[in-house]
């Protein structure tokens, strides 16, 4: 089924983290909670932004936390 863009359509610009995990790569949203993978970098970017314009179908008006130059940081826990 070919996707039709509406000339009302929005656009919304999200920033995303992918990282390698074993034999995949993995991506996620940094502003809502979706994420994906992918044998490469680019296949798991394109399964997040088909995973994502599935999340956005639900959602009557997106709600996403800005995020803005975001920084790696290591967390320590300790844990039983």
């Amino acid at each position: 089924m070919p996707l039709i863009i509406h000339k009302y359509m929005r656009k919304i610009d999200l920033k995303s983290v992918v990282w390698k995990e074993g034999k995949h790569y993995i991506s996620q949203c940094l502003e809502v909670d979706v994420s994906s993978y992918g044998k490469t970098k680019k296949e798991a970017l394109t399964m997040l932004q088909d995973a994502l314009s599935l999340y956005f179908e639900d959602v009557p008006l997106p709600k996403k936390a800005e995020v803005t130059r975001p920084a790696i940081a290591s967390v320590t826990l300790q844990y039983a």
